[in-house]
């Protein structure tokens, strides 16, 4: 692997060339996690999971319990998590890639049969995405056409609520003022006045048609969960779904745990958009949880085999 490093340092080292700026190959980007030092800790309320892992370790829970501080699991072990899910992905015929050029991204959403529009929310002309605070998955076949994409970005909640910033527009809009005559949006989910801080929004997830039914909804947030996990470790990872998401279990399958009704009644006449949507998400402890389990299976794995 050390053979690589002087490619890799090179490869990263051209900020503006046009690759960097619009895909970047997966096992590159890996490369670079497993190059990345320890995460620095942070204070978890875990779950009732007793520690096996070599760097989990327990911790008294404010009810009094043992539970299990995921903390301090290491930025190699998102990588092993992510390196999952691309595996998974490459079973089934999808090349991953990832990027953060979004006037790139939208310029092949626009054309993806079968997709409905980009949401301003990955609009360059409507959110800030600047680079480090947005990125997108994108996956080909075999013959290099695009198969599926999903994106997620980051906001600094810290200071206000979910809620309020999706009332806000915000959450759509740099500039609320862009919306257009008659836009609202409101957010009747009850908890999403508990969500602040550091919080990921994912969406604009789409999968071609025959592609479907191929197990592939259960890599799509397996994906994004620990990419974003690898950039930012944010607090909080939301969605925006359909209600017939929900009805067929795709929520589920993708790893979100919670769900509220009428999270986002948002109406945009100048773009079209009247939608009501339910809140779907996950705490940061909730897929780390998830990652370490998925790490703990594959080493199980690598054992019976050894």
């Amino acid at each position: 692997m050390n053979s690589l490093l002087p490619l890799v340092l090179r490869f990263f080292s051209r900020p503006n060339s046009s690759r960097w700026r619009s895909e970047r190959s997966f096992g590159v980007f890996l490369f670079s996690l497993y190059e990345t030092s320890i995460r620095p800790p942070r204070n978890l309320n875990s779950g009732r999971l007793e520690p096996t892992h070599p760097n989990a370790t327990r911790k008294n829970n404010a009810d009094g319990g043992i539970g299990m501080d995921f903390s301090n699991l290491t930025t190699i072990e998102s990588a092993k998590y992510i390196s999952a899910a691309d595996e998974l992905a490459r079973r089934s015929g999808l090349h991953i890639t990832i990027g953060d050029n979004f006037e790139y991204y939208v310029g092949i959403t626009s054309r993806l049969p079968g997709k409905p529009p980009t949401t301003p929310n990955f609009r360059p002309d409507c959110s800030d995405l600047r680079s480090g605070k947005a990125f997108w998955i994108m996956g080909r076949d075999l013959e290099g056409r695009v198969a599926h994409v999903q994106a997620i970005r980051l906001d600094d909640l810290s200071n206000t609520n979910l809620a309020e910033h999706f009332d806000s527009l915000r959450a759509c809009f740099a500039d609320p003022k862009r919306a257009g005559p008659d836009a609202s949006c409101k957010c009747y989910a009850p908890t999403a006045r508990s969500i602040t801080g550091l919080v990921a929004y994912h969406g604009d997830i789409w999968l071609r048609d025959d592609f479907r039914g191929r197990g592939l909804s259960a890599v799509i947030g397996p994906l994004a969960f620990g990419l974003a996990e690898a950039h930012w470790s944010p607090d909080f990872i939301c969605a925006l779904v359909a209600n017939w998401n929900i009805e067929k279990g795709i929520v589920d399958r993708y790893g979100y745990l919670h769900r509220e009704p009428h999270g986002s009644v948002l109406r945009l006449p100048a773009l079209e958009i009247d939608d009501d949507d339910w809140l779907v998400w996950l705490a940061r402890d909730e897929w780390l949880k998830m990652l370490y389990r998925t790490s703990a299976s594959r080493r199980s794995s690598e054992r019976r085999f050894s």
